[in-house]
């Protein structure tokens, strides 16, 4: 087994793990406060900015521009349309030597 597959596997087994368990914790409780539930849907965003702000930091006009592209057609149209926009925009800008 190569090196790379079994950190794919290990973070398989851990991201099911901490679901599975964060399933258990929760699932104890009648109710969750309302902060607990803001805190949770807020959880998605964070992981996502934690992905684009260093490509965004990093990045050159080529990743900005894919970005902004996301940015401008995740309000217009649907998000996995505006994402592989701009995954092909940013594909294609690289193909091209940028």
């Amino acid at each position: 087994m190569s090196a790379t597959l079994a950190i794919i596997l290990a973070g398989a087994i851990l991201t099911y793990l901490t679901r599975v368990g964060g399933h258990a914790v929760l699932s104890r409780f009648q109710s969750v406060h309302p902060r607990v539930d803001a805190a949770l849907n807020a959880v998605p965003a964070a992981v996502l900015t934690t992905l684009v702000a260093p490509a965004a930091a990093q990045g050159g006009a080529l990743e900005i521009a894919s970005l902004a592209t996301m940015a401008i057609l995740g309000n217009r149209i649907g998000m996995l349309a505006a994402f592989l926009v701009s995954a092909a925009l940013l594909v294609a800008g690289r193909q091209a030597g940028f």
